[in-house]
């Protein structure tokens, strides 16, 4: 990657605008059809990645129609970020990106901030960002709680999000984290694969030996 361009450093409050979330347990929520995708925080936390192709992911619904209604100017675009504002840990502030957004109504869940940028970014940059040491670190003197830690959207509003100036420069940023995302995947598959190779070869050595 070559950059030419400078880069910029702003507020997050002058990035971003915050969009409304619900309150939905996992008990409100259903695998069959409904009229909304929802996104919970537990599954930015331990399932989603920095990218969230909602084509791609199996998300919970919603049911009830009324209930939807209620978020109609919230509903999620592609480029919005969703952020956890509660972990039982410093994973707080982890987030991931909405992509791959076609007809489908998508809401933010129970325990997240829903952002939606304020101009147009590379998709795929905001959330590998955001999700970088980088900006991270800077949540961490903002998280309050002992047993369950959690941010808040006015703590949050002074950090800074650092990007290039170039839209290109961002997605080849972006394209490049995703490479290397799917270059780790590509070799956990096969250290899993190498392991059960393994496994039955030890046990394939057991038997010969009570033999």
């Amino acid at each position: 990657m070559k950059f030419a361009y400078s880069w910029e450093q702003r507020k997050l409050g002058e990035v971003f605008v915050s969009l409304q979330n619900n309150t939905l347990s996992r008990a409100e929520l259903c695998s069959k059809q409904g009229s909304a995708k929802n996104v919970h925080y537990g599954d930015i936390l331990v399932k989603f990645g920095e990218v969230l192709n909602v084509n791609e992911e199996q998300l919970p619904v919603i049911a009830d129609d009324t209930v939807v209604e209620k978020y109609k100017t919230s509903f999620l675009q592609n480029g919005d970020v969703i952020v956890a504002d509660t972990a039982e840990d410093e994973t707080v502030g982890k987030c991931t990106e909405i992509a791959g957004l076609k007809d489908e109504t998508v809401v933010s869940g129970l325990h997240t901030i829903p952002y939606r940028p304020l101009f147009k970014f590379a998709s795929g940059y905001l959330g590998y960002y955001m999700n970088s040491a980088a900006y991270h670190n800077q949540l961490l003197p903002l998280m309050q709680g002992i047993k369950v830690t959690s941010i808040s959207k006015s703590a949050m509003l002074n950090t800074d999000v650092v990007y290039p100036k170039s839209v290109d420069e961002q997605k080849q940023i972006g394209e490049y984290f995703k490479h290397l995302d799917n270059l780790i995947t590509l070799h956990q598959r096969k250290l899993e694969e190498t392991n059960k190779y393994k496994k039955a070869l030890e046990l394939l050595l057991a038997l010969i030996v009570k033999v």
